[in-house]
Order: C-alpha cells, then structure tokens, then sequence
C-alpha cells in the first residue's frame, strides 16, 4: 500500500492505494467541500441525516493505514464510487468540480483497464518527472512488462492472486538474491516503498562518508530480477505447471537459473550485486538536495 497526496483546487486530498485503485481520506474530502472546521463533527451529523449512508458506512468506508505529518495513522477512506455517494449527502456547491476530479481519476484508472499502453505510457511519463535516468526508465518499463506476463501465466494457471503470488514472489528473490523482498527492502533501508522504484536520480542520491549512494534497485539488481522472473514464467509454460505447488517449484527453478547468474558475475567481477553501496548505511547518510 503506497500513500500519496493529490490537491484539489490547492487543498491537500490524502489518498493511498488499496486493491489496485485509490482510496481518498474522507475527512480531507468533507473538509474541502463544506470548509467544516471540524470534518469528523460534521461527518457524524452527515450519517445521522441520511440513514441510509449511516447503514451502508461499513459497505463504503474502509480504516487505513495513511502517512500524515505525525506519523502512520489508521483513517477513514472510501474508493471513488464511496466517494460518490458520500458527496451526495453534502449540501454544498463545492461538490460538482470535486465530482469532476474524482470522475477524472475513474475514468483514467477505466481508460488503462482497456489499453494498458496509457498506464505504461502515464507510468514513464511519472518516472520523468522525478527525474529518473532515461537507461534506468527503459529497464524499469521492462520489467513491469516481464512481471506483467509472470503474473498472467500464474492466472491462468490457477495461482491465487494476494497471498500466492506474495510466496511464489518471495521464491523467486530467495534464489536470486539470497532475500525476500521484505528482506531485501530492510536491507536497503525502505519501508512501504516499492523496492524497484527507487533508483539513482537527482532526488535520490545521497552521500555516505562522501560517497553516493542510493535506497532502491540498481540496473544489475532490475536485470536479475527480470531474469528470475522471466525464466520462470518460460519453466512455467514449458512444464504446464498447474496449481500454486508446480508452480512454486517453477519459481524456485527461475530464480536458481537468475542466482546462477548473479554468482557467475560476482565471481568474475570480484563484487557483490547487492552491497552497502546500494543501500542506505545509518547514522552518517546525508541528503542531497
């Protein structure tokens, strides 16, 4: 789950992803709308006045996790059909250019169901934005592209999506690299951040004992990793295997054939793939902005 801050008309709407589609913090969305000087207040009296929102809340609202200046907190959130039916028990002319937003944002997230180019195209655009290094971008794309495929074969395969996937996942990195990704991600030094969405750039280098240095995965990391993923999906088709059990054999295999690969390297270049120079080290880190 990943949380971002979107604004509308300069006011901040905290939202934060949950079942690959966003989810916005409702007080933040009540606040803009009614400029309530105390949205949970209000919020109560909402659900008093319209009953039928009252009954449905627990259908509509979800708790959860949301970065906020003073830490992680547990919020109230609803999706965008939620946040539909709340703003029709707002009495406010406010509400018609937020429903514009939020239908904008619906309608983007329909648009690449239908053509997954646009989300590809939204995604490279975004890694520009940031800054990224154009030969980090073009690996990156690929290996959504590599992951995209994996995760279709293991659909059609009978994996179940969530808990199955995180395992066969998790198989594939231990062969590779020797981690899990939650591993892996200690090791670098992330927390809900996306371990391969963090490479060296502008905004993410920083200096260690006058070194840089950067949190997320390098271009040999992204490759490797392509490497175990793509030659599972190919041990997968190739074996037919069905089910979570060959495929996690099929997974295992892949990410031996990417290990293999990254031992030969690491042998011959006499340097780790993965090392304290890809990672955030502690105390003596400095930001560079």
């Amino acid at each position: 789950m990943t949380t971002k801050i979107s604004l509308f008309q300069g006011k901040k709407v905290r939202k934060t992803t949950y079942k690959d589609e966003w989810w916005f913090v409702i007080e933040d969305v009540v606040a803009i709308l009614t400029d309530s000087s105390d949205p949970k207040q209000y919020i109560q009296r909402m659900k008093q006045r319209d009953t039928e929102l009252g009954q449905g809340w627990v259908q509509i609202v979800h708790t959860l996790d949301v970065a906020t200046e003073g830490g992680k907190q547990r919020m109230n959130c609803a999706n965008t059909e939620g946040c539909f039916r709340i703003i029709q028990s707002i009495p406010s002319p406010k509400a018609e250019p937020f429903k514009r937003w939020l239908a904008k944002v619906g309608y983007e997230r329909v648009q690449e169901i239908e053509d997954p180019e646009l989300a590809t195209k939204r995604t490279r655009s975004l890694y520009k934005a940031k800054g990224y290094p154009e030969d980090w971008i073009e690996k990156r794309m690929r290996g959504i592209a590599v992951r995209g495929q994996l995760t279709d074969e293991w659909s059609k395969r009978a994996v179940k999506e969530g808990r199955e996937y995180a395992i066969l996942t998790a198989e594939i990195s231990k062969a590779t690299f020797g981690m899990t990704p939650a591993e892996y991600k200690k090791k670098k030094g992330l927390e809900r951040e996306n371990l391969r969405d963090h490479p060296p750039s502008p905004s993410a280098f920083y200096c260690i004992k006058g070194r840089l240095r950067w949190a997320g995965m390098n271009d040999l990391e992204l490759i490797f990793t392509m490497l175990g993923e793509a030659s599972t999906t190919e041990i997968a088709r190739t074996k037919d295997a069905r089910g979570f059990e060959e495929n996690k054999d099929a997974a295992q295999k892949g990410g031996t054939i990417a290990g293999g690969a990254r031992k030969a390297l690491e042998l011959e270049s006499g340097k780790n793939v993965v090392s304290k120079e890809n990672y955030l080290d502690g105390a003596d880190d400095q930001l560079l902005v």
